[in-house]
């Protein structure tokens, strides 16, 4: 009986193994232009031109786990376009390193095409603004909690989890450099002053304290959740988990975000990027320009964080991704504080290398709660990494701007 009741579970969880490892599987008639495919393209190039001494700031404000916007899709889509001078204002940025020293960067953008480069202006004034209502931060679920908490080292330790890291602020990051991790601005920012804590960040790495007996099995809270079934949530048998620290050098975040008020429109710069103070010696996800939802493999997104109601544990996630705007992707992906600042990725078939390849394709940003023509609508955002926002990422990571010309 236990080995039919073992067969059963190891039955249930099949199709989520072959959404997370294996290739999708098409007929001997399909081509390779069948396949979601990453379309590489040139993208502009932003380089820092002045760097000058601000304030050391205060750190007096508390981390802020979740933002929420007033402001829906239709608000973003009807806003105008910002100029190439605005571009300049909102892609500047300020640097915040170890020793408390604060600067400010001025940019210049080269190669910039309006066409393929647009996205929202960042006015808390913007036309087609939407009625503000109460903000509920109780939760984030939808339905049923589509959630998965990882279990086991053979699977923490596993790409693609092993790119998620946690924040000492509280929330999450992933991985994009060998001493580099992507974020939310507001981890570290709440759109006037750097939070309690920024100075002295630090990134945690999930590990277990000693090896699990049982981590060459597969954890049994992976249920039928993937399938649409009830089966609730069930904490794995091994809790035994630690983190282990590196601080951050130095950290970058757009003034797009810091110009703003986060409750605005101003979720479209909520990115920030760390640069630790030593390697982490794991692999980490290349980045990639946001490709349009329905070009994604089932027009789904994932992604992965340390949500605050499931403490010393990664959950992982995906969903299909729903409205979208230039800067910003709407989604229903279950998620709680804690989880803000993970990178959304998507697996697609890299047609010069010939392999299937993860990449970023936008940072989770929180949660907008919004009166929409009288009736009450809700969002989980996260902000896309457009061609302009590549390039300053990828610039920040790379130092240069010739490894950074194809997203």
């Amino acid at each position: 009986m236990r080995s039919c009741a073992a067969l059963s579970r190891f039955t249930s969880i099949l199709p989520l193994l072959f959404l997370l490892f294996l290739p999708p599987v098409f007929s001997s008639s399909s081509s390779s232009a069948s396949r979601p495919q990453w379309m590489l393209q040139r993208v502009p190039v932003v380089l820092p031109q002045q760097t000058e001494d601000r304030p050391a700031p205060h750190f007096l404000s508390p981390a802020r786990l979740d933002v929420t916007s007033p402001c829906d899709p239709e608000c973003h889509k009807k806003a105008p376009p910002p100029s190439y001078w605005d571009l300049r204002r909102l892609l500047a940025y300020e640097t915040l390193h170890s020793n408390g020293q604060l600067t400010e960067t001025a940019i210049g953008i080269y190669g910039y095409n309006p066409s393929t480069n647009t996205s929202p202006a960042y006015s808390s004034g913007a036309p087609g603004k939407a009625q503000r209502s109460h903000v509920r931060r109780k939760r984030q679920i939808f339905g049923h909690d589509g959630r998965f908490s990882i279990a086991g080292q053979n699977f923490l330790l596993k790409y693609p989890f092993s790119v998620a890291v946690k924040l000492s602020t509280g929330c999450s990051g992933t991985l994009v450099g060998d001493r580099h991790v992507l974020t939310a601005a507001h981890c570290v920012h709440d759109g006037k002053n750097y939070v309690k804590g920024a100075q002295k960040l630090r990134v945690g790495f999930l590990k277990p304290k000693q090896r699990d007996a049982q981590s060459s099995s597969l954890p049994s809270n992976f249920t039928n959740h993937v399938e649409g079934g009830p089966t609730p949530y069930s904490p794995p048998s091994n809790d035994r988990m630690k983190f282990q620290w590196i601080r951050a050098k130095r950290t970058h975040v757009p003034k797009g975000w810091i110009k703003g008020n986060a409750n605005d429109i101003g979720m479209d710069y909520d990115y920030a990027l760390l640069e630790l103070k030593k390697p982490h010696k794991r692999r980490h996800m290349k980045l990639g320009v946001s490709p349009p939802a329905q070009r994604l493999p089932g027009q789904r997104v994932q992604f992965s964080g340390f949500d605050n109601d499931r403490p010393g544990q990664l959950v992982y996630r995906f969903c299909r991704a729903g409205e979208e705007t230039s800067d910003l992707l709407y989604q229903h992906c279950d998620a709680q504080p804690g989880a803000s600042g993970s990178g959304v990725y998507a697996r697609m078939w890299d047609g010069r290398r010939q392999r299937w390849e993860r990449k970023v394709i936008g940072v989770f940003s929180g949660h907008q709660w919004v009166e929409r023509q009288g009736a009450s609508q809700e969002f989980n955002v996260a902000v896309r990494i457009t061609p302009l926002k590549y390039a300053q990422i990828c610039y920040w990571i790379k130092g240069n701007y010739v490894d950074c010309r194809e997203g």
